[in-house]
């Protein structure tokens, strides 16, 4: 528990800590369904407020307690800064502009960061090293590159050693990778070869990522896939798949992690994890009351096996938040942090040739479904997929007692009066409405040239236009010719990595000097 350096807004704590029961401190165990990451090193909170009393604390100060499994060291922000060595940026704690550097390099000197880390570790936690964050100076030319740089890696913070250690003696637990741009060249062989070093180490290292939930991601997709990951933190915020859409089936794809964990990854056992803003200031979207979160974890804890816990962005925003870090630990905590039971397959099977409406639930291949919209293809976890698993599941689905009739169309929609036609020249973002084919159609996200009803799955069908007239004008519109162009549906969160917005590149205070605060997505 906290017993030192709380002040006014803390003091409530005492008694809220006094009605839980968490489970002794115990050393890591990546199996567990509720693990608990939190980044620290880039007081996020101080980038949008001005109360210095609340600004990120020193790493020792959350270890305190056990609502913290994992702390991720945000952000090794460059690779290959002067002297050929990589650079640093932990904000107010320490940088290579309030901090003095090794001679002939940028590589701050955060010695006094040892201590912090050995507690940490003693407390049972692991601390790693993330590497990138929005606009970090990261990437590699070649697979070569990437593996010589997990040399460094592994020498400078791992089991190697060097006579330029930032945080000393202290050795960290692993790597994560936060990778929010650029091309994927040499990442999975840095993970290969940081792997490859572990070998036979005398303690365990893990590898994480932390992924945006479009599936999938555009910076980590293929590395996912070719790499061995402990733990992958979704980024469920600032996306349209993120937790304030949890409960629309055409955006939210937890299933779609769950089955890349247990039948596309290296490693079968990796644990998924939802990623979410600690307070309403950590993010652009996504955040939710912690009662919803804790809703939706414990939801897809006993939904689905590869659940591994949440991740919160960042430990300055969730202690000034009433503690969120520790109401979502309790919250899947009393959810059991061991074992799971696979749901009965409870919905209807599958029947091939029949159409369902939206939100139609369907069995098939292990999993519930859940129909984005009008449906009569066999669901599958594919983005593109006009189905969304909602659950895993086990043993033989019902036989449906009755099955809708095929239709060519779902149900008829309103009027649509003052909707423009759809053209291929015309860009929409997502909500916005165009009459095609006599149809009413809404955008899910921002779109060119996907024709609605196409393959890109960018359209939902709100039905036939209620007024006659507007109808016919609407099927008479002009079609385009020849394949249109393809917007993947992650477009407006990579072009936001070229161009970011205000938000996404603040700075803070740090011993009277600015020092880059990178934010993540």
């Amino acid at each position: 528990m906290l017993t030192t350096g709380l002040h006014a807004p803390f003091l409530p704590l005492l008694s809220f800590l006094l009605l839980f029961q968490l489970r002794p401190s115990i050393a890591f165990d990546d199996t567990r369904h509720d693990n608990v990451v939190v980044y620290w090193g880039q007081n996020s909170y101080g980038a949008t407020h001005t109360d210095t009393v609340n600004f990120q604390k020193t790493l020792s100060y959350y270890c305190q307690d056990d609502a913290i499994d994992v702390i991720p060291i945000a952000f090794l922000n460059t690779f290959f800064s002067t002297g050929s060595l990589p650079s640093m940026n932990l904000a107010n704690i320490c940088n290579d502009v309030d901090n003095a550097t090794f001679s002939g390099s940028e590589l701050p000197i955060c010695t006094s960061l040892a201590s912090d880390i050995e507690f940490c570790q003693s407390k049972g936690k692991i601390v790693t090293l993330s590497l990138g964050g929005a606009g970090g100076g990261v990437g590699f030319s070649s697979n070569s590159q990437g593996q010589s740089f997990a040399d460094t890696i592994w020498n400078l913070f791992l089991g190697g050693s060097s006579s330029t250690r930032p945080f000393g003696n202290a050795v960290l637990d692993g790597v994560d990778l936060d990778i929010e741009g650029g091309s994927s060249t040499g990442y999975a062989a840095f993970v290969n070869q940081i792997r490859s070093h572990a070998t036979g180490a005398s303690k365990k290292y893990f590898v994480s990522a932390a992924p945006q939930c479009e599936y999938p991601d555009a910076s980590l997709g293929s590395v996912l896939n070719a790499a061995s990951f402990d733990m992958v933190y979704v980024q469920f915020y600032n996306n349209p798949c993120g937790l304030q859409n949890f409960n629309a089936a055409s955006d939210w794809d937890f299933g779609l992690w769950d089955n890349w964990a247990r039948t596309i990854s290296p490693n079968p056992n990796v644990k998924i994890f939802i990623g979410a803003p600690a307070s309403s200031t950590a993010a652009g979207g996504g955040y939710q009351s912690i009662g919803t979160l804790s809703s939706i974890a414990v939801q897809m804890r006993n939904s689905f096996p590869s659940f591994g816990g949440v991740m919160l962005w960042d430990a300055s925003q969730a202690y000034v938040n009433s503690r969120y870090d520790l109401g979502i630990k309790n919250a899947i905590s009393a959810a059991g942090g061991t074992g799971f039971t696979f749901p009965a397959c409870t919905a209807p099977a599958f029947q091939a040739g029949s159409s369902y409406s939206g939100g139609a639930q369907v069995s098939s291949g292990g999993y519930i479904w859940q129909a984005k919209w009008w449906s009569n293809a066999q669901p599958s976890n594919s983005p593109n997929s006009d189905w969304s698993a909602i659950s895993a599941c086990a043993g033989s689905a019902t036989s449906p007692t009755t099955v809708s009739a095929p239709s060519s169309s779902p149900t008829a929609g309103g009027s649509c009066a003052g909707v423009p036609a759809w053209t291929s020249s015309t860009i929409f973002t997502a909500n916005q409405q165009a009459v095609y084919g006599g149809e009413l159609w809404t955008a899910k996200w921002w779109t060119q040239g996907d024709t609605p009803g196409g393959s890109a799955g960018v359209w939902t069908d709100d039905g036939a236009c209620g007024n006659a007239a507007l109808q016919s004008a609407a099927a008479s519109a002009t079609k385009p010719t020849g394949h249109p162009g393809v917007v993947s549906k992650v477009e407006s969160v990579v072009t936001h990595a070229a161009s970011p917005s205000p938000s996404d590149q603040l700075e803070v205070q740090g011993s009277g000097k600015k020092s880059s605060r990178f934010i993540r997505l």
